[in-house]
């Protein structure tokens, strides 16, 4: 197991299914925030920061050469547990996550 240090990000990982669930909920507030529709939404790669709930930085294709930086907060099932977007980064392509 990875150490992570305490509240802070864990090294980067391949997106799973369960990353790609969150990225399928939120997509709907990606498009509102961007103005903008995307036929191709998938989940590539991510980070993880333990607060109340998590942060995920997940690097998500848009299509082509197009990748997106998400910044998504799941909430504690407690306080619903679902995912809110804090954070969108555009105009990137394959190079790495880093915190924004």
């Amino acid at each position: 197991m990875d150490a992570i240090k305490c509240g802070g990000f864990s090294k980067v990982k391949d997106a799973d299914e369960e990353i790609q669930t969150i990225c399928d909920e939120v997509k709907c507030q990606v498009e509102e925030k961007r103005n903008e529709a995307y036929a191709v939404f998938k989940a590539v790669q991510y980070k993880s920061q333990v607060v109340q709930g998590i942060n995920y930085d997940i690097k998500v294709h848009v299509g082509g050469s197009s990748y997106l930086h998400l910044r998504v907060w799941k909430k504690l099932p407690c306080y619903g547990g679902e995912a809110v977007v804090t954070g969108v980064e555009d105009h990137h392509d394959k190079d790495p996550i880093q915190p924004f």
